[in-house]
């Protein structure tokens, strides 16, 4: 079984390499803009949750609009209560990568990599970009197709057996996976592909893959902790504020999950795609119920941490 574990890490690596290299081509298009239009929309919640959503769905990553954020409010560009609204903007823009990972790869892996390969050949940055973003993504549909078929064999494994039945068993130890693993590999993306891999083949349950998605919620908020590590109040405490919004709607929306799963099943029969659509419900109503209160979430935050940062 020694070769379906490494067959899973090479997986993985192959995803998180696509994942980089999206983003690359991606920020390479867009680059000279990021920060300004972060700096510029944050004015008011809306604008931020807005401009948060879109920014994040242009990188593939929230973790990066968090990093840029904290750079901005330690450079005295942003304050922390502007940087509320960009965050629930973030958990938004996210979701678009899980509906990307639900198409189908057969058709789409050869023509992306080719494609995107003679892009890279030429000298034009836009041209050069755009095949950055082309080969990111056939390296994402080779990862998913690979997962895919490695999760049965996986299953068989006892470790992954164990923690196949608890996940079904019991919402709060997917959830604490969901976390964890996000936690190790740094991208809640990664996180939610496993999951999709596992949920297709009938090993995970609908409502026990979304407990997953949960905890990947949670888990990606690490990434910002650690980029403020060092930097000042201000930007710890957004840093804080991300780690609150997604425990707290973890909280608010986890006797939901049977219902989110219901509703997903109505909207279409493929598993991986309920899924997807689930994040996009949590995510969105997540969102919208923070919005209206983030002048008390800010303050909150404030009475809680600002008297006493660890970090």
């Amino acid at each position: 079984m020694s070769q379906y574990i490494a067959s899973f890490i090479v997986f993985i690596s192959i995803f998180l390499f696509g994942m980089a290299v999206l983003r690359v081509g991606l920020n390479t298009i867009s680059s000279s803009r990021l920060q300004t239009w972060l700096y510029r929309a944050a004015s008011t919640p809306l604008r931020g949750l807005i401009t948060g959503a879109v920014i994040t769905a242009l990188l593939q990553s929230s973790s990066a609009v968090m990093v840029i954020t904290i750079s901005l409010i330690a450079a005295k560009l942003l304050t922390f209560r502007q940087s509320i609204g960009i965050i629930l903007g973030t958990n938004i823009g996210t979701t678009i990568t899980a509906e990307l990972m639900t198409l189908n790869p057969d058709q789409l892996v050869i023509p992306l990599l080719l494609s995107g390969f003679i892009l890279l050949q030429v000298r034009k940055q836009l041209l050069f970009s755009i095949g950055t973003v082309l080969f990111g993504l056939g390296c994402i549909f080779v990862a998913m197709h690979g997962l895919e078929a490695l999760a049965i064999p996986l299953s068989t494994l006892s470790f992954i057996k164990d923690v196949i039945h608890n996940t079904n068993s019991n919402l709060m130890y997917g959830i604490g996976i969901g976390t964890l693993l996000t936690a190790v590999i740094q991208s809640s993306t990664a996180t939610t592909g496993i999951t999709m891999s596992f949920i297709n083949q009938d090993l995970l349950t609908l409502s026990s893959a979304i407990a997953i998605l949960y905890g990947a919620n949670i888990g990606t908020c690490i990434t910002a902790v650690i980029a403020s590590i060092g930097s000042s109040t201000e930007a710890k405490l957004a840093a804080y504020a991300h780690v609150w919004i997604n425990i707290i709607g973890v909280v608010i929306f986890y006797p939901l999950i049977g219902i989110f799963g219901t509703i997903a099943s109505t909207l279409t029969t493929f598993p991986d795609v309920q899924l997807a659509h689930v994040s996009i419900l949590f995510n969105v109503l997540s969102s919208l119920l923070f919005l209206p209160v983030t002048g008390l979430l800010a303050l909150s935050i404030e009475r809680i941490h600002s008297r006493n940062i660890l970090i």
